[in-house]
């Protein structure tokens, strides 16, 4: 088993590469979850239905570039759970 922990925007990307139970080769594993603690917003031990990639780096890249990918879909929020917006730090009425 291979790992590599990353910090960005606010959440913890954990990836693996684990040897693979059926071959040669390695599967990418992958969890995300806040800084602060709390649910993992992600997480997954067998990604892409379990490929194996011949080397740990291959593994470990694709597993980051998921991480990664997850991280910036989620809203980055000034002050609250919606997306900032130029100026505006909460919604009207908030």
């Amino acid at each position: 088993m291979h790992f590599q922990e990353l910090t960005e925007q606010g959440y913890r990307i954990f990836a693996g590469a684990l040897e693979s139970p059926v071959g040669d080769g390695y599967t990418a594993a992958l969890v995300v979850a806040p800084r602060e603690g709390g649910r993992a917003l992600f997480h997954d031990d067998r990604l892409c239905c379990g490929h194996r990639w011949a080397t740990v780096d291959g593994a470990l890249a694709y597993a980051l570039r998921k991480g990664r990918a997850l991280v910036r879909q989620q809203p980055q929020a000034a002050g609250g759970p919606w997306p900032a917006r130029a100026g505006v730090s909460r919604p009207p009425g908030a």
